[in-house]
């Protein structure tokens, strides 16, 4: 083992990125960079002979690597840290694939898979709702981030230009805009609040609750609605058959029938139907006045 590879091992044990994100990056830095023969070595070490030794050397000495790409993505509010620590894993993937018979060095290697578990981490904890879900979202998410100059709205032009540029089209490039600058949102409103603020006041809470998923108004519902069936039964029993025969006719088919197709099958004029079926109506409603149920306007309109 060389020099260098024994310098890495002894500073190893404090490679973790956390609350001192300082000491970590110094512990990086003292780790030597492997020259092309040492790096090709334990390369095919691991590659040939499944050496997990040498995976782990090959992993400490590029982390530094992996702080400067993470430093890239400092402006999405995101722990640097944690950053880190994505990039790592994405390293550590790399190194397993690595094959050294292709002839490029690791770090070149490694860039795609480095970047890669950044952007991963980096969607789902930017918004509580993912802003991007395919590949052409996500592409086009880090390189508008990326062209923004400011928090101004792009102009016609600016949408055109990144649209050409990436080859997507401007309402895909209007839509990543409007979620850019979207912001989370409590379901509850803000915690820390008063009562009385305005923000608390709009919640969603109060104006996007499912009544009907309520359990308790939901039996409430149905044996309300049970009851007033059972109590227009009632009431339409208590009718005449002709009576019965003329509300089913006008009310309760799907074809409703006119005044005077009744006239005519029961041999009386249009006006005499109509009485039959307002007396018949006036019982019902007198029958049922004390369930306060109103027949009329609960199923015969």
């Amino acid at each position: 083992m060389s020099e260098a590879q024994q310098k890495a091992l002894q500073v190893a044990p404090s490679l973790v990125p956390g609350e001192n994100l300082e000491t970590y990056v110094h512990n990086v830095n003292a780790i030597p960079v492997l020259t092309a023969d040492e790096e090709r070595k334990l390369a095919e070490q691991l590659f040939y002979n499944g050496d997990v030794e040498a995976a782990r050397q090959l992993v400490l000495s590029h982390l530094r690597f992996v702080v400067h790409i993470a430093k890239g993505y400092s402006g999405y509010g995101l722990s640097q840290s944690d950053l880190i620590q994505e990039g790592n894993v994405g390293l550590m993937k790399a190194v397993k694939r690595f094959d050294p018979r292709v002839g490029v060095r690791l770090v070149t290697f490694a860039v795609h898979w480095v970047k890669a578990e950044i952007h991963e981490f980096v969607l789902r904890n930017w918004r509580i709702v993912r802003v991007a879900t395919t590949k052409a979202q996500r592409k086009l998410f880090f390189n508008l981030r990326g062209r923004k100059k400011s928090l101004a709205i792009l102009s016609e032009a600016e949408i055109k230009a990144i649209a050409d540029d990436l080859n997507v089209k401007v309402s895909d490039v209007r839509e990543m805009e409007g979620r850019l600058a979207s912001f989370d949102y409590a379901f509850d409103g803000p915690q820390d609040g008063d009562d009385d603020t305005e923000s608390l006041k709009s919640a969603p809470v109060l104006y996007l609750e499912d009544k009907s998923a309520d359990p308790a108004l939901q039996i409430e519902h149905d044996m309300s609605t049970e009851a007033d069936g059972r109590s227009l039964s009632e009431a339409f029993a208590q009718l005449d058959e002709r009576s019965r025969e003329i509300l089913r006719l006008r009310w309760l088919t799907e074809k409703k029938a006119t005044l005077h197709e009744l006239a005519d099958r029961y041999q009386v004029s249009a006006e005499r139907i109509r009485q039959l079926e307002k007396n018949a109506m006036k019982k019902m409603k007198t029958y049922m006045e004390d369930n306060d149920f109103d027949v009329e306007d609960a199923v015969f309109h």
